[in-house]
């Protein structure tokens, strides 16, 4: 959830940012880079040296980079999903322990990639010192986590800080870091920055306490608020999880972020956060790590201003998409588009939908062997035929298919004002070319009339809010 009440300017801020904007999570991708090991705090539910790829979890890598490798590998992760737009530093230990690192990654992004959103988690140790610097490279956004705001809690949580040169432990350790967060934090809302601040819900030492803590950061102007379960298994080689801290419970993460939200304020709480790795690249909740290892990216060349100019394009087609799916939810408002752009006043439930037909009565189409798309405006009222586009087919057999990545940008342009795409089979590298370019290819229609295939999944879309679609479950062709 976030906040109700948004400037457009604020709405314009996070609505690229997939852990800012719950809409926006669903659309964009972000990369997380793993500049950072050195860490200035001892968290008793972390241990950075455990890895495992199917682990979704902060702090956790499999390759550390140097700043060039990073930004290489920013430049390969951004030409590949052309919907990326946040580019982030979250460890595995705490960036502004290593702020040589931190910014000598930036300053390698500034120039070929200025159209990523650039952000930064910290535990907020040295937070106040580093502020200017953040605001200096344009950080816009973020994040601290912080959990709690009372001392005698802070010593359950954090055995030891190194602050000043030296190892502080107990009371006076967690004294310090909570008087860091709490100024960083006033620091960069003073300055303009979103903060969101992550809290980890751990039972029986800060369960009650984050309350407080919630009303503490709404009150020096937190952007958002995301609570997030303790994970604590005794193989992650952890303090609580050896020591057989429990973990959260559902019901109990959720009373307690209702009970947040129901305190009042300007502060939003977070609900689709996914304890991302450190190293983790795609939409949240699909990581797409493993295809960006750094022996792989070293061998890529990358031409970086085309990937920004793809980008922008796939950005662009996004914002159409999205304004459409607001049009039609919420047919007689003006909403806003990702832009901070108000649309003019909207005149009908109108979806654009393109159908892949042969014979052109049913969806009986393989997207590859298409040589026309019949383009249509769907609406409760019924489907209204706007024009018939005739395209390159894709697809000729496996003797073609290496060189048809003309003919696949030539359909996809085709499509540019469609949000949805029926037909009876689509492979999945078109697929996967579609939905970049914001286009939701659907082949659960195969063999359906048209006009009751369009009207069934028009109805679909005006029941359900708008989220990804995955081609799980969908006819796929090899």
């Amino acid at each position: 959830m976030e906040t109700t009440s948004q400037s457009p300017s604020t709405a314009a801020r996070i609505a690229l940012h997939p852990c800012y904007s719950e809409q926006a999570h669903r659309h964009f991708a972000r990369l997380h880079l793993a500049v950072a090991p050195a860490c200035n705090i001892q968290c008793h539910y972390c241990n950075r040296k455990y890895d495992c790829s199917n682990e979704s979890r902060p702090g956790v890598v499999s390759e550390l980079l140097t700043p060039e490798q990073a930004a290489q590998k920013a430049l390969a992760v951004g030409a590949a999903i052309p919907h990326l737009a946040v580019v982030g530093v979250a460890g595995p230990g705490d960036p502004l322990a290593n702020p040589d690192r931190l910014f000598a990654t930036f300053r390698a992004l500034a120039e070929k990639a200025p159209d990523l959103t650039l952000c930064v988690s910290t535990n907020g140790l040295a937070l106040p010192e580093q502020v200017e610097e953040l605001v200096k490279y344009r950080i816009g956004h973020v994040t601290i986590t912080i959990n709690c705001v009372d001392p005698s809690i802070g010593a359950r949580i954090y055995p030891w800080i190194f602050w000043n040169h030296r190892r502080i432990r107990g009371r006076k350790a967690a004294e310090i870091l909570i008087d860091q967060q709490q100024k960083g934090l006033e620091m960069l809302v003073a300055r303009g920055v979103l903060v969101k601040v992550n809290s980890v819900l751990i039972p029986g030492v800060n369960d009650e306490h984050l309350r407080e803590v919630h009303r503490v950061v709404t009150a020096k102007g937190a952007f958002l608020h995301n609570i997030m379960p303790l994970i604590a298994r005794p193989e992650h080689g952890t303090y609580f999880g050896l020591t057989g801290q429990p973990e959260p419970t559902a019901d109990q993460l959720r009373i307690l972020r209702e009970a947040c939200a129901g305190q009042g304020g300007a502060t939003g709480m977070m609900n689709h956060c996914q304890q991302c790795r450190a190293d983790a690249v795609g939409l949240i909740g699909q990581d797409r790590g493993a295809e960006f290892s750094w022996e792989k990216v070293a061998a890529e060349t990358v031409d970086w201003q085309a990937a920004v100019a793809k980008r922008t394009a796939v950005r662009a087609a996004i914002e159409r998409r999205i304004v459409l799916h607001s049009q039609i939810h919420h047919p007689t408002s003006a909403p806003a588009s990702p832009s901070g752009q108000r649309t003019g006043a909207l005149q009908s439930e109108t979806l654009r939908m393109a159908v892949a037909s042969n014979d052109g009565r049913t969806v009986d189409a393989h997207f590859g062997h298409a040589r026309e798309f019949l383009v249509f405006d769907v609406s409760p009222m019924g489907a209204r035929l706007v024009e018939r586009r005739d395209i390159e087919r894709y697809c000729s057999g496996p003797v073609t298919c290496g060189d048809a990545a003309p003919a696949l940008a030539g359909a996809i342009a085709a499509l540019r004002d469609c949000a949805i795409l029926l037909c009876a089979r689509i492979g999945f590298e078109p697929w996967r070319a579609l939905e970049d370019a914001a286009i939701s290819p659907n082949s659960e229609r195969a063999g359906e009339p048209i006009i009751d295939a369009l009207l069934a999944v028009g109805a679909e879309w005006r029941d359900r809010a708008p989220r990804a679609v995955s081609p799980a479950g969908q006819r796929l062709c090899a």
